[in-house]
């Protein structure tokens, strides 16, 4: 787990201790988004993409997935390399990018609460919040069935959102990510599904003096929906390498934790599948399975 991530430059700090002058600010000088929504949250535009199924006719509530990018990356560039639009569409379920703010001139998520390892004093935890009240204030969305994925830094943030916001969140599934020091108090079991790549030189899958490994947040999430520590594994071969399937089952609300290990994976939100399945199919897959309350 990150242990110190790297603090804000100088003139970040002389700008945030000056009396502000700005009291709606706009953070888009480090990413560009096409066809972007908005919201104000601590006087600050945030913006998101949404997908809404050709389907939905506000006749039927229907679940909602938030799918975050990566450090440095946007939400536009990210719909289009983490293509979830189509599954949305057959599931169907509504599909939300949200956009990271920026710090040093990068788009980020902080997966901390506020002063914790964060990259900035953005309420990411708060600005979420408020985008589900935003989203089911305009369509009807099940509310226990909210999930949420990511890749990279937006893994840490669905890890985040696992630890601090659980009452919102039914199921989560990290992509190349990791999860930060900062355990919150989730109150509710939470199923989880973690995909890395053994040579992930970004964020090493046997961790390091800054990350955490792999197993060590299986391990988090095995204990503390106790479920069986003796997992079911099966492997195939698929675009070049092998993955490895772990299944963890009959935790509490029979909930389970699931492991991808890819053999030689670097770190990337991954194009090959397995049993046929794409990465987004084996998210969707595994995360509709549970609501709020568990397996439905």
């Amino acid at each position: 787990m990150r242990k110190s991530l790297v603090p804000l430059i100088l003139l970040l700090e002389v700008l945030i201790s000056c009396n502000k002058v700005e009291t709606h600010k706009n953070f888009e000088a480090c990413y560009t988004n096409a066809n972007a929504r908005s919201i104000i949250h601590d006087d600050i535009s945030r913006a998101y993409l949404i997908y809404v199924p050709d389907s939905y006719d506000g006749a039927s509530a229907v679940p909602v997935l938030f799918n975050f990018h990566g450090f440095g990356g946007s939400a536009s560039e990210f719909m289009n390399d983490a293509d979830m639009r189509s599954l949305a569409e057959s599931a169907p379920f509504i599909l939300v990018y949200p956009q990271g703010s920026c710090s040093e001139g990068s788009s980020h998520w902080n997966a901390c609460p506020t002063g914790g390892d964060n990259k900035s004093d953005a309420d990411d935890f708060g600005f979420v919040e408020a985008l589900i009240n935003e989203i089911s204030s305009q369509y009807a969305i099940d509310m226990k069935r909210i999930y949420t994925a990511g890749y990279s830094n937006g893994g840490m943030m669905a890890y985040g959102l696992a630890n601090y916001k659980s009452d919102l969140i039914a199921a989560v599934a990290s992509i190349s990510g990791v999860m930060l020091d900062c355990i919150g108090t989730t109150s509710h079991p939470m199923p989880v599904v973690h995909l890395h790549g053994t040579s992930d030189a970004v964020l090493p899958y046997n961790g390091s003096n800054d990350w955490s490994s792999a197993q060590s947040i299986l391990d988090h999430w095995i204990d503390f929906n106790n479920t069986s520590t003796s997992p079911t594994v099966t492997t195939e071969n698929s675009g070049g390498i092998s993955i490895e399937h772990y299944v963890y089952s009959q935790g509490d609300n029979s909930v389970s934790v699931e492991h991808y290990k890819y053999i030689g994976g670097d770190h990337l939100w991954f194009n090959t599948t397995f049993k046929g399945k794409t990465t987004a199919e084996l998210i969707w897959n595994f995360v509709s399975r549970y609501d709020i309350n568990g397996l439905r």
